[in-house]
């Protein structure tokens, strides 16, 4: 049976483990401060791999200290009070009585290299969740001032450790996780609304230019009637026929997009009060979308890596498919700005004059009404 301290005695093994991982490790550092040789048979995890920093710094003292003769090891504690004293170095609260009791809830010493491969199982775990939680930040870090250029390097870091974990645990095929995808963040921002109102006014009034903004898709709009709308004019001109707000509304109609109670005359009003270009409008929509797009997939890894049910290689199966998507948007945006693609993980941001700031909708406005 394993140490029972009394109430006042400040032990680690006092503590709850709050995940099954903690029993895991008790048990590798068991076998290894019962058998240091076995260490030899462990491969795949260091000291950052723990879940605590005192399991980490006692791994780190069994890995750096000298192995001690067996013999004598089986005679006296004089490594294991070596390892202690490595150990309190990183870890202030470790006691002798806590590696006895790590010794003795260790079932089976000769399983070291299955315990090892658990804890870098749920190594991996974390640090995917670490790299999602990162990219979800920088999306909403409005300080950065190149806020999509970072938000592509923290995606190309995050596909990384996918790729290290994969490379550790090769996905099987078909193996999907089972935690439901969280739903898209609703969009709620009144300087999109405006813009894309300009958009499509502007792309109304000017017709011609709606070809040059192919990579632009419906989708990438915030509001469902936007998209329709969007999509009314680009099947208009791709028809050839004539645009205009009354035609464009003519088709909005056939597609069902007033169904919903919107009024006709707010239609043709948002459709004409134009400004700009279409390209600018086109390039500020297919940013947001390409950062929403970046906040839905570290969302759903997030999702992915918090569900322990989840192995190693459902976590690479679901995450490459949430990185998809954003690479999809990705192409279509380096498209759209000429941007090149980085040939190497987190690649210095590029720096590149970005587009008027999202004050321009009102700007315009005030151009029009001056006017």
């Amino acid at each position: 049976m394993p140490h029972t301290p009394e109430p006042d005695e400040d032990n680690l093994d006092t503590i709850t483990p709050p995940q099954p991982v903690f029993h895991v490790e008790q048990a590798l550092l068991g076998a290894l401060l019962l058998d240091p040789h076995r260490l030899d048979d462990v491969n795949g995890i260091a000291a950052d791999s723990f879940s605590t920093a005192a399991h980490a710094a006692l791994y780190a003292a069994i890995s750096t200290l000298p192995r001690p003769d067996p013999a004598e090891h089986a005679k006296n504690t004089t490594w294991l009070d070596r390892v202690l004293a490595t150990a309190l170095e990183e870890a202030r609260g470790l006691t002798a009585s806590y590696l006895h009791a790590l010794v003795q809830v260790c079932p089976w010493p000769r399983h070291a290299p299955a315990y090892a491969r658990i804890v870098e199982a749920e190594h991996a775990r974390r640090r995917l969740l670490t790299a999602a939680e990162r990219l979800v930040h920088t999306v909403h870090d409005a300080s950065l001032p190149h806020r999509v250029q970072t938000a592509l390097a923290e995606a190309d870091a995050l596909a990384a450790v996918v790729d290290d974990i994969a490379n550790r645990f090769p996905p099987r095929s078909g193996v999907l996780p089972r935690t439901p995808a969280p739903p898209p963040t609703a969009a709620d921002d009144t300087e999109a609304v405006e813009e894309e109102q300009l958009l499509l006014a502007t792309a109304t009034a000017r017709p011609d230019d709606i070809d040059a903004v192919r990579w632009l898709l419906p989708d990438d709009l915030t509001l469902p009637l936007h998209a329709g709308l969007w999509q009314c004019l680009t099947t208009l001109a791709r028809r050839g026929e004539p645009v205009d707000p009354v035609t464009v509304l003519w088709e909005a109609q056939q597609r069902g997009l007033l169904d919903d109670g919107c009024e006709p005359g707010t239609v043709l009003r948002m459709l004409a009060e134009p400004a700009g270009s279409v390209g600018h409008w086109g390039e500020r929509a297919l940013q947001r979308s390409l950062l929403a797009t970046a906040e839905h997939t570290g969302r759903r890894i997030e999702a992915y890596a918090d569900d322990p049910a989840n192995n190693p290689f459902q976590l690479v199966v679901g995450a490459r498919r949430a990185l998809a998507d954003t690479a999809a948007v990705r192409t279509r945006w380096e498209h759209a700005t000429g941007t090149t693609p980085p040939q190497q993980r987190r690649p210095a941001p590029a720096i590149r004059a970005g587009p008027p700031t999202t004050t321009a909708a009102h700007a315009a406005r005030s151009s029009r009404t001056a006017r």
